[in-house]
């Protein structure tokens, strides 16, 4: 179910800026460290124990808090079994910017739509560094469409209702939906509109999931 905004401080800054490029690097270089621990299901004791360095330093390295020497990257790499360019890969992915001109979204249909109702998918950023997936969906309901049964999926999603009416659903609840209106919500439960009170209806979908899932 829907809860209220938190009053409370959000903990990230959307705008702030990294101190150094130095700083960039190290959180690189420690969030491989743990990914590939991770994928290896090596606790920190055990890599610890294999490399001689203690549980504190290995804490720093993976959380980006601490500059590692050659010495303890090749000690890591051989612990690991992996080449020391390995700690290097998410420093060197590129960052892209996707821009998508009025009118040129894909347009496409999702599986579970009915005919009538137009998918325009904004843009996508396949797998990154940020480890989420990000699908913006501009979505518009006709005269001619018709109720579809309600989704189903994973992740986070977030409507803007742009022009119309709607009533959406998710989980048990419903919700009026004008211009201006934001519904955020957890896409695992049941949701979808279940009635077009003025059309056209346009709205912004914007579906966030882990990119290994």
């Amino acid at each position: 179910m829907m809860k209220s905004m938190a009053a409370s401080p959000l903990s990230q800054d959307p705008h702030s800026v990294r101190e150094t490029s130095e700083k960039v690097l190290e959180v690189a270089i420690g969030r491989e460290v743990r990914a590939h621990r991770h994928k290896q299901n090596i606790t920190v004791a055990e890599l610890s124990e294999a490399t001689g360095l203690s549980i504190g330093m290995l804490s720093k390295i993976e959380n980006g808090n601490t500059s590692p020497s050659l010495t303890t990257l090749q000690t890591l790499a051989h612990a690991l079994s992996l080449p020391i360019t390995a700690f290097f890969k998410g420093f060197e992915e590129s960052r892209g910017a996707v821009h998508t001109k009025s009118g040129e979204g894909v347009e496409l249909e999702r599986e579970g739509t009915r005919a009538n109702h137009q998918y325009n998918l904004l843009g996508h950023i396949g797998a990154n560094s940020s480890g989420v997936i990000v699908e913006p969906y501009m979505i518009t309901l006709t005269e001619k469409s018709d109720i579809f049964p309600t989704f189903q999926h994973g992740g986070i999603e977030t409507i803007y209702m742009l022009e119309g009416e709607v009533t959406y659903r998710h989980s048990d609840k419903e919700y009026h939906l004008k211009p201006g209106d934001t519904l955020f919500f957890d896409a695992d439960a049941p949701h979808g509109p279940v009635e077009l009170i003025k059309l056209p209806s346009r709205y912004l979908s914007i579906i966030s999931y882990p990119q290994n899932t």
